[in-house]
């Protein structure tokens, strides 16, 4: 990668994206695009910015054509829970919005990196240990939409040899962007309520487990993919990663490591309890592992003392 257009910029991991890929490949050849007419994040504004549509198709392709990126990261997308608040707005902008990046990676021949995500499974899908490739039955439009666009990220590599490349997103912990509206916020929620008042109510239910992810691994792992060998990639789009996986009560009892008081209490919304019951409780990483050495740093401890320590500095 040497120049590279950001969709999304001003998403949860698009503000942490921009300036991990600036610091690597230098702030004039990284584009921060998003539909919101300036950045929202100070870390956003060190280099170039433009205000995209990406359902605007001539918008983006003048974008292309001016600036000439050899890699598109698309990351804009309506999150799982917004989503089904208006399935109508996640199905425009998280499948035609990216058919539109992906149909234009394909007109001027750039590398497409997309962002699945573990919604891309569903009720019968093995929740323990969860297969890369295995039944794929979302029940959220959310997920339909995410692997509508797997599916398409194949086809775009098996048809005209278009790089694609892609992985399967766990729920992401950041200290640096707030939730977006996805599922798994409340393990991002709980670390401010935990240093502001010292308590939590959380709305996803006691012993219900979902993979997560500390964002500098994220970066770390989206990176490495798109740098890896070609050759060495058996599958790749949508591979499988995640760092930890945990319930409100093991975040609860690590966070009581370093604030003993922390105390935890119930009060379950019963749509997002129900995407997450229908999510994996862990997944098997190994073909991320096998094919471009996918290996994350932080398990939940310390993520959870990085957190604390960094949020202090915040709030």
């Amino acid at each position: 990668m040497k120049r590279i257009l950001v969709t999304g910029s001003n998403g949860q991991i698009g503000a942490e994206l921009i300036p991990h890929l600036r610091k690597l490949y230098g702030a004039e050849n990284v584009l921060a695009t998003d539909l919101q007419p300036k950045p929202l994040t100070a870390a956003s504004e060190g280099g170039p910015y433009q205000t995209l549509d990406v359902l605007d198709a001539g918008a983006f392709s003048e974008t292309l054509k001016r600036f000439r990126p050899d890699t598109i990261f698309h990351m804009a997308g309506v999150l799982s829970a917004k989503g089904e608040a208006n399935p109508k707005l996640a199905w425009d902008v998280n499948v035609t919005g990216s058919y539109v990046a992906l149909e234009l990676a394909r007109e001027y021949k750039t590398s497409f990196f997309f962002p699945s995500s573990i919604a891309a499974f569903g009720p019968s899908t093995p929740h323990a240990n969860t297969p890369q490739d295995t039944i794929q039955r979302p029940s959220t439009m959310y997920g339909v939409a995410k692997v509508t666009m797997e599916l398409l990220c194949d086809y775009y590599h098996l048809k005209y040899g278009l790089d694609t490349r892609g992985v399967r997103f766990p729920g992401l912990i950041s200290y640096a962007a707030l939730p977006g509206g996805g599922t798994t916020d409340y393990a991002v929620h709980i670390y401010y309520e935990a240093l502001k008042t010292g308590r939590y109510t959380s709305y996803i239910g006691k012993g219900t487990f979902m993979d997560m992810m500390y964002m500098p691994d994220a970066l770390d792992a989206v990176v490495k993919l798109m740098e890896a060998d070609p050759a060495k990639l058996v599958h790749r789009n949508s591979f499988n990663i995640t760092a930890m996986s945990f319930d409100p009560e093991g975040i609860a009892a690590s966070i009581r490591k370093h604030i003993p008081g922390f105390a935890i209490s119930y009060d379950v919304d019963p749509m997002r309890q129900a995407i997450a019951d229908s999510w994996p409780d862990s997944l098997d990483c190994s073909a991320a592992r096998d094919e471009w050495g996918f290996e994350p740093k932080y398990d939940l401890d310390r993520m959870t003392a990085d957190m604390l320590a960094r949020l202090k500095e915040r709030i």
